[in-house]
């Protein structure tokens, strides 16, 4: 565990386990983990395949439930939320940025950063206000009408970027964000996430086991067979 800091957890996991049933076997996924994240974070949930990172990552974020143990974002407990509350609140409060980027392939950038907005009702002049800014922010400006298809995947995986933060979510969750792209694509792009952490203040967790993402992480969570193995700060 990483020293306690001034400011309250973003997210406070305790006793987590999953265990899944693959023909009638059970799977232990995650095999009880304590953890606590705070505000700003920059970290990195590195390890093997199968040893429960994207696990965790879904977890964590609503997606699955947990077979045992409890998870708190923002002082909320996610098990005391029903279908649609958790919803709501996985929709006002997290971002999201995929390895396969998950742009609506018949929409704009403009339109694909914008669409998590229109569900939060926002008003159309700041949605516009927002999706330039944010543009300009990863170096997309001028992008606007093109559609994903007209894109390479460097900027394909901005607009992602864009659109998990337009909404100024207290939480970025990325599952190997840079799984499909070169490495100086890849790098590019963690350097400027890294930029707009500092200068926003979002918390950023990466599920990963990039090189490039375990450089540039203010912390590592190593996971080995559904435990935590080493928790570390190195920036």
């Amino acid at each position: 565990m990483v020293e306690t800091k001034n400011s309250e957890p973003l997210i406070r996991v305790e006793g987590l386990r999953k265990t899944y049933t693959d023909d009638g076997v059970p799977v232990e996924a995650l095999r009880g983990i304590d953890l606590i994240i705070y505000p700003g974070e920059f970290t990195a949930i590195v390890g093997p395949s199968g040893s429960g990172k994207t696990t965790f990552l879904n977890i964590i974020s609503g997606l699955d439930r947990p077979t045992e143990g409890k998870i708190w974002i923002k002082g909320r407990l996610l098990e005391e939320m029903s279908d649609k509350e958790l919803s709501d609140f996985r929709r006002d409060n997290l971002g999201f940025i995929f390895q396969a980027y998950n742009l609506i392939p018949v929409l704009t950038v403009e339109e694909n950063v914008e669409y998590i907005m229109l569900l939060q009702r926002i008003p159309r002049e700041e949605r516009k206000r927002r999706v330039r800014q944010i543009l300009k922010e990863v170096g997309l400006e001028g992008f606007e009408k093109r559609r994903p298809p007209q894109l390479s995947g460097g900027q394909q995986q901005r607009v992602a970027v864009a659109r998990a933060m337009v909404s100024n979510p207290s939480l970025i969750l990325a599952d190997e964000p840079t799984a499909n792209l070169d490495s100086e694509t890849g790098g590019g792009l963690l350097d400027m996430m890294r930029e707009l952490n500092k200068k926003t203040g979002m918390t950023f967790i990466f599920s990963t086991h990039d090189e490039n993402v375990m450089r540039r992480a203010r912390r590592l969570i190593i996971l080995k067979d559904g435990r935590v193995a080493e928790d570390k700060q190195i920036g």
